[in-house]
């Protein structure tokens, strides 16, 4: 009977992990016969698991949605992580979320084996959320928009603009992006003809969804990076393009999608395209990533590292007991130091 048990445990865990499997690749990584797998499925429906069955040669076995929901196969890890999920729902900027996500969890303690629970609960009791500060947006704003991406339909809506003008727009909506303070809607505007970064925040009401549309070529490979470009350029006066001397993987470990965005040039190099309003935080933030660079442009921060490059080097000359070269002048234009 425990043997019984721990192979429906397997098999339920197979089932919930691809949508389509045939009796024959059941029966091989349960190292049983199809006979066994068909009784096996017969015990999962008498649990209330409703698994499907379509005969044939091209035929098989797929766990479909129930109506109620039967004791969770979760190890320690997929708990653990529901749990996290649900706790920090709160932290994402969605308004009335955390009194939902609570529900949930609640619900999914219920159905939990006792051991599991006690895991969960620890996650809850342990965990003190950093209160969220800014702009928020509604569940059923995130839903309808998730829901017109992935559907093809165009949305219309009311939209603020950064300077506070109002306007409506007609899109095609492609992907929505999570910055950890923001939520973006990336999308083609039917009035301007051209790829627009929405923030949610600013969309009035809930989107009314309009006729389906054929998809177009996105307007990048990587859409989070695409996000960052346009948020920094909106947002920072000044545009930095920097030479990395350092392969793009090593790179990426170091210059988060928030601070700035990376093109692979070669092996060795790479471009990093990033904004700030302060020049002087931008030289710390590119020195920092601690590889060799080359700031390409804007001539200003050129100037500002050549003037903070000869200030530096006084100054460990200084500490070194070396008298101090002459100072020069501040370049034009150069913030007080």
């Amino acid at each position: 009977m425990l043997a019984t048990s721990a192979r429906l445990l397997s098999l339920l865990s197979l089932l919930q992990a691809r949508p389509t499997w045939s009796g024959a690749a059941l029966a091989e990584r349960l190292e049983v016969d199809t006979r066994t797998i068909r009784r096996d499925v017969d015990r999962l429906r008498a649990l209330g698991y409703p698994v499907h069955s379509t005969p044939g040669a091209g035929g098989g076995y797929r766990l479909g949605a129930g109506a109620e929901m039967p004791p969770l196969l979760l190890d320690e890890e997929e708990a653990v992580a529901v749990a996290v999920g649900l706790r920090t729902a709160a932290s994402v900027g969605v308004t009335g979320i955390e009194e939902t996500s609570l529900r949930a969890l609640a619900k999914l303690e219920q159905v939990l084996p006792a051991r599991l629970r006690r895991r969960v609960s620890a996650v809850g009791s342990a965990t003190v959320l950093y209160p969220v500060s800014g702009p928020t947006v509604e569940a059923e704003v995130l839903s309808a928009i998730a829901t017109a991406c992935r559907d093809h339909e165009r949305l219309r809506f009311r939209y603020s603009g950064h300077d506070g003008t109002r306007s409506r727009r007609l899109v095609e909506p492609h992907r929505l992006v999570h910055t950890g303070r923001r939520w973006y809607l990336v999308a083609w505007d039917a009035g301007r003809e051209d790829w627009r970064t929405f923030r949610v925040d600013r969309i009035a009401h809930v989107p009314q969804a309009d006729r389906r549309f054929v998809p177009r070529e996105p307007p990048a490979a990587d859409i989070a990076a695409y996000v960052a470009r346009a948020v920094s350029s909106a947002r920072d006066r000044h545009q930095a393009r920097v030479l990395l001397h350092a392969p793009l993987a090593l790179a990426a470990r170091r210059v988060p999608h928030a601070y700035g965005t990376l093109e692979a040039i070669d092996g060795e190099t790479c471009l990093l395209l990033t904004g700030s309003d302060w020049l002087g935080g931008l030289i710390a933030f590119i020195a920092e990533i601690g590889v060799d660079f080359e700031v390409l442009d804007p001539p200003e921060l050129v100037d500002r590292v050549r003037l903070l490059a000869a200030r530096l080097a006084r100054a460990s000359a200084a500490g070194a007991g070396t008298p101090p070269a002459r100072r020069e002048p501040a370049a034009s234009g150069g913030a007080p130091s």
